[in-house]
């Protein structure tokens, strides 16, 4: 039987316009009436005509409202002309995940149901993003093509008779309108898992963190924060690598995080922190809400910052079999992120590149043969295996790590500081702020650091002294496509390569988050105490902002 296509008519809504991450509003504001139709329809017509017989992929991270926009999506893509879904069961398929099926299936694009490491639930966030076909976040033109459509759109089409039972695998064939529709509701996890098989040498990690290889089981806490992670993990940790069933936690995801903010940080990730801070534990590990984040300590709560992370793998990439086999290409962060990286591409040769903050922006270098290894300061790290940060794959290569050489990873963060120098870090997080005063304060900022007696002044605190060698608001010209984003954080550098950054977030559902990030560079001086080494820093950086006056804050929501 013939389903048929009905053509719906509606109103634009104000403010869909995607951030870095797509689309995140309140449950509430996705739940009104053709909002999340409007959102949709839009995503799809700015593929233009490569949608009509395309594939694409859908999935989320299971948070509230997840499966009944998954359900939703599937009648609207039927009523476009789009020819198959595949679709996570129940609607669940990690951000990652979805990159890997896009580009493994070559499909058009995926369709992602998530808001990230922001709280779920019917009174917190929820969040749409669209992937392209490399598996990576759309990119700036094709975010403003969607926008651009949501301000003028007047109908949106459907198939409200077709009705499909998600939560089974399977595949289901519909006639629409006399054209073949097929919807294969996939599992969730094997395409992923067996892409960290081609990527990993999981029979070695199987020894050493079953204790095969040395007698010494590893000792690990894997906190899904009851996102999706969870299934993934336990495949891969418990089926995989040998590991005990005390070793996962929290790995039923669940619409509201069971009341957890699925953020891998010091502060919402405190329970993992104070389990290890115990010392029962070698390596302790933490995913957000759709698992491309992640946060890593070792025995006794090492806390291991995004920007060393990143360094300490690209230092070891050869203990991978992914690069032995494909090769080290260059190396990239995003620009708020200590430059810890750009140290070990210098060692090795390698192309470093600095981009404006969001993970799109290093797709166009991954698909140029540029860039094999890149992260953000905001505990994102991946490779060009996908086009998305990847939590997983992270701890994977950690655990490669610490296999290929034998120390813990406090040993290890030691050894590459007494090679490379420390980039002592912070990150201070001032959330949900009125956002009239933020952006007067950014103004006020950015006119102060630009005029020209600003370079060469100094500044004192606690018996240092700062100079300033250059001062701006970031811009980044594409290497590959020559496109220019601007404005992309006010940024303060130092003669002795210390930092200050200050930038709006572009994340959250509701008023403004600023984001401050301390950034000094200490050759000798590597193991002293975070927060004394920056304290100086910290409070030039508040003086110059004048963030307490504009703000109303006289401390962060979050340190990190």
């Amino acid at each position: 039987m013939s389903l048929n296509v009905e053509t719906k008519q509606t109103t634009p809504y104000e403010g869909q316009k995607p951030g870095t991450s797509g689309l995140r509003k309140k449950v509430k504001v996705f739940t009104q009436p053709n909002y999340t139709e409007n959102f949709v329809q839009c995503i799809l017509e700015a593929n233009g005509t490569a949608l009509v017989g395309s594939t694409l992929v859908v999935g989320g991270d299971g948070r509230y409202y997840c499966k009944e926009a998954a359900e939703l999506i599937i009648r609207i893509c039927a009523g476009n002309g789009v020819a198959k879904l595949l679709v996570g069961q129940n609607g669940i398929l990690s951000t990652p995940a979805v990159s890997s099926l896009i580009r493994h299936n070559k499909a058009l694009g995926g369709i992602v149901l998530t808001a990230s490491h922001n709280p779920g639930g019917p009174e917190n966030d929820f969040g749409i993003k669209f992937n392209c076909e490399n598996g990576g976040p759309a990119p700036d033109a094709f975010t403003n093509k969607i926008y651009q459509l949501s301000t003028t759109i007047k109908a949106y089409t459907l198939v409200p008779s077709l009705q499909i039972d998600i939560s089974k695998v399977g595949v289901s064939n519909y006639d629409i309108g006399g054209k073949p529709f097929v919807v294969e509701v996939i599992d969730s996890v094997a395409n992923y898992v067996r892409h960290m098989e081609e990527i990993f040498d999981f029979g070695k990690l199987h020894d050493f963190v079953s204790g095969q290889s040395n007698g010494k089981p590893l000792k690990m806490r894997i906190d899904s924060m009851n996102g999706v992670t969870g299934a993934y993990v336990r495949e891969i940790f418990l089926n995989r690598l040998g590991a005990t069933e005390t070793s996962v936690v929290h790995t039923t995801p669940l619409p509201d995080f069971g009341g957890l903010h699925p953020d891998p940080n010091l502060t919402y990730a405190k329970d993992l922190v104070e389990t290890v801070a115990k010392g029962d534990y070698d390596i302790g590990a933490a995913f957000d809400g759709d698992g491309d984040r992640n946060m890593i300590i070792g025995s006794k709560a090492f806390f291991v910052t995004p920007s060393d992370s990143l360094a300490v793998i690209a230092h070891y990439l050869d203990a991978i079999p992914y690069f032995q086999k494909n090769g080290v290409q260059g190396f990239a962060r995003s620009m708020p992120t200590a430059s810890a990286v750009d140290l070990v591409g210098k060692k090795l040769g390698k192309e470093v590149f600095e981009v404006p903050t969001g993970w799109k922006y290093f797709g166009n270098l991954m698909d140029a043969g540029r860039l094999c290894l890149c992260g953000e300061e905001s505990f994102g790290t991946g490779s060009n295996h996908i086009r998305e940060k990847d939590g997983i794959w992270a701890v994977l290569a950690w655990i490669s790590v610490m296999q290929h050489t034998g120390k813990s990873i406090e040993d290890i963060l030691k050894q590459h500081w007494s090679v490379y120098g420390r980039n002592y870090f912070t990150r201070y997080d001032y959330e949900e702020c009125d956002l009239e005063p933020c952006n007067e304060m950014m103004a006020t900022m950015e006119k102060n650091i630009t005029a020209a007696e600003f370079v060469g002044k100094s500044f004192s605190s606690e018996g240092k002294t700062y100079k300033v060698k250059e001062a701006d608001n970031f811009s980044y010209t594409d290497p590959v496509d020559k496109s220019l984003a601007t404005k992309q954080g006010l940024r303060i550098v130092f003669d002795d390569g210390s930092r200050i950054v200050m930038r709006l977030s572009g994340t959250g559902s509701s008023g403004a988050t600023v984001r401050l990030y301390i950034d000094s560079y200490e050759k000798q001086n590597v193991l002293g105490q975070a927060s004394v080494m920056l304290k100086p820093l910290i409070d030039i950086a508040l003086e110059i902002s004048q963030l307490p006056k504009f703000t109303g804050r006289n401390a962060p929501t979050v340190i990190t």
